[in-house]
């Protein structure tokens, strides 16, 4: 693929990147040089863990007043489940579920359920602890890694950029969680500049420029051709299609609104431990703590080598004389039929090839090649299953021949580095509630007399009336802006100094929404626009009544082509067009 251009900055500068994984996480980074052509490099040494290895478990201990005892590999170590057991230290797992959107709360089974977090932590505390730890990692490893690594990192351990990766299905409110754990984790300041540096991408969106940078994808590489990329990792299985619109600069759209899945390889696990629970229910095996043994041992050794229903799964988790050929049990090994164990990894199969099949269904352009790539992509049965069901669509699945779980992480950088998607697909249609003037006539508006309201010009207005600003399914720039007429007037002019503007996301089927109190439990609050309205020109008038008000014009300016929302206000002032900042305000304490 194409080189990467030298950083044209004049101060050097390091960019780290964070894949928190469900199960795993990674690092990748790269040191910015003026003049210099950067370089992606992924974090291989961690402490308690192997040269080499990408990735870190993604799991903590906590003392029982909440203090962080230790995380990662370190957690795991054997010593430390001694200490565990003799100090009551709480194990936690998997938090990153706790950030999920609450939009399919209705239709979640038991099965997406996430393990309880320890009292009195919230997801952001624990997010920002285990931040905390990779950055150390970080640090260690540049500082050991590269020549003068001390004074190489004081050098630009003041503005470090870091990119952290969510699923596709995250939106503004996850990413406002993930920036409170960046500051609470002491990774920025506390303030405008500190959290700048904090940016996002999607796991889709680095994963693509993980298969390019990688030479995965230039085979399928053509004008208007268009590939799908599989990720699929411990908690999701993030789906993206991409069209390639130019080759040389790569410029790249979302053909279609990339979709997130909760199928990734925990769902296995979650199946595999109900399965042995019921299947050993009356053994003196089936006791938690054998059980947990068995499924640590599945975990690591059993699922990540099965292939084939044909061939049974050995889960050594005792000693010799533990038997109990009743329930398959021998010599300390728990005996799995492959048949068995592939029930356990069908049911994510299914989601994925349907989310593939809707994937395929609304891009325009015929998709020829998929890519497989995360974690959960190591699984050689996985693998071996989609690329038979993908090929009767006539799709070939590809995955990388090298460790296809530091994807996101070096992905991540390349999209800071040379960001190829250019257009992106809304998964959800955008707007806000306003009043509008009362008619009468209208049969819709007549039904809500009730709620008329008068204004201080002596208007009658109506609440309720949704406006949308985009629809879902819209393509929008990565410039691209969406404006939103606004006014506002009021007896007191002070009153007009500000603007507290909600934007909605509307989840239902209606292709053309207009009142929010027709179809409520379909719109969700998505942010808050806040700015300052005060340079605006407050415009004296008399009401009907002859009482004098200030009425106010002006709008509000949506940056939604971006990976994350950005806003402004703009207005007229003498024919000439001014504008003003505004900040996005997410309520992170109602859905941390």
């Amino acid at each position: 693929m194409a080189p990467l251009n030298p950083f044209t900055g004049t101060l050097r500068k390091l960019v780290i990147a964070f894949d928190v994984g469900t199960t795993y996480s990674g690092i990748a980074y790269t040191i910015l040089d003026p003049g210099e052509i950067p370089k992606i490099q992924a974090v291989t040494r961690f402490p308690a863990q192997a040269n080499g290895d990408f990735k870190i478990p993604s799991v903590l201990w906590y003392t029982q007043d909440g203090q962080l005892r230790a995380a990662g590999a370190e957690a795991q170590l054997d010593e430390l489940r001694l200490e565990a057991e003799d100090d009551d230290l709480i194990y936690v797992e998997w938090f990153k579920l706790h950030l999920r959107p609450d939009v399919n709360k209705s239709v979640r089974s038991d099965e997406d359920t996430a393990p309880p977090l320890p009292t009195g932590k919230t997801v952001v505390d624990v997010f920002a602890d285990f931040l905390g730890y990779l950055f150390s990692c970080a640090k260690l490893f540049i500082t050991e890694t590269h020549a003068n690594g001390t004074s190489l990192w004081q050098s630009v351990e003041d503005r470090i950029e870091f990119v952290l990766s969510h699923p596709n299905g995250w939106e503004g409110p996850q990413q406002a969680l993930m920036r409170q754990a960046t500051v609470d984790a002491k990774l920025v300041p506390d303030n405008l500049s500190g959290r700048s540096r904090v940016h996002f991408v999607t796991e889709g969106e680095a994963s693509l420029h993980y298969c390019l940078d990688s030479g995965l994808a230039t085979d399928s590489i053509n004008v208007d051709s268009s590939v799908l990329i599989i990720d699929a990792g411990g908690g999701t299985v993030d789906l993206s299609t991409y069209q390639f619109k130019k080759i040389l600069p790569i410029s790249v759209e979302e053909a279609t609104a990339p979709s997130c899945i909760f199928q990734g390889s925990t769902k296995v696990n979650i199946r595999a431990k109900r399965y042995i629970e019921n299947k050993l229910s009356s053994s003196s095996f089936g006791n938690s703590e054998d059980i947990n043994c068995m499924m640590q041992k599945f975990e690591k050794a059993a699922k990540p080598v099965f292939k084939d229903p044909k061939d049974r799964s050995f889960i050594q988790f005792g000693s010799m004389r533990d038997n109990d050929k009743n329930v398959g049990i021998r010599s300390g090994q728990l005996i799995l039929s492959g048949d068995a164990v592939a029930e356990f990894f069908e049911p994510s199969v299914h989601a994925i090839l349907e989310a593939a099949k809707t994937q395929i269904a609304e891009s325009e352009n015929p998709i020829r090649f998929a890519f497989l790539v995360g974690g959960f992509a190591a699984s050689p049965y996985l693998y071996a299953r989609l690329k038979k069901l993908l090929e009767r669509v006539e799709i070939e699945l590809c995955r990388p021949d090298n460790h296809t779980n530091k994807a996101v992480a070096e992905g991540a950088i390349s999209f800071h580095l040379q960001n190829f998607v250019s257009v992106r697909v809304l998964k959800t249609t955008y707007g806000t509630d306003h009043l509008v003037d009362y008619n009468p006539l209208d049969p819709e508006h007549y039904r809500r007399r009730w709620t008329v309201k008068a204004q201080p010009s002596g208007r009658q207005m109506i609440p309720n009336a949704f406006s949308v600003l985009l629809s879902k399914g819209s393509r929008v720039r990565d410039n691209e802006e969406a404006k939103l007429d606004f006014w506002m007037e009021s007896t007191q002019p002070s009153s007009l100094d500000y603007i507290y503007c909600d934007v909605m996301s509307y989840r239902g089927n209606m292709k053309a929404p207009s009142w929010t109190d027709a179809e409520p439990e379909a719109y969700v609050t998505l942010c808050s626009v806040k700015g300052d309205t005060s340079q605006i020109r407050k415009t004296p008038r008399l009401g009907s009544q002859g009482s004098m008000y200030y009425s106010q014009d002006f709008k509000i300016v949506l940056h939604c082509g971006l990976t994350e929302l950005k806003a402004q206000i703009c207005w007229d002032e003498g024919g000439i067009e001014r504008r003003g900042s505004a900040s996005i305000v997410y309520d992170i304490e109602a859905i941390a």
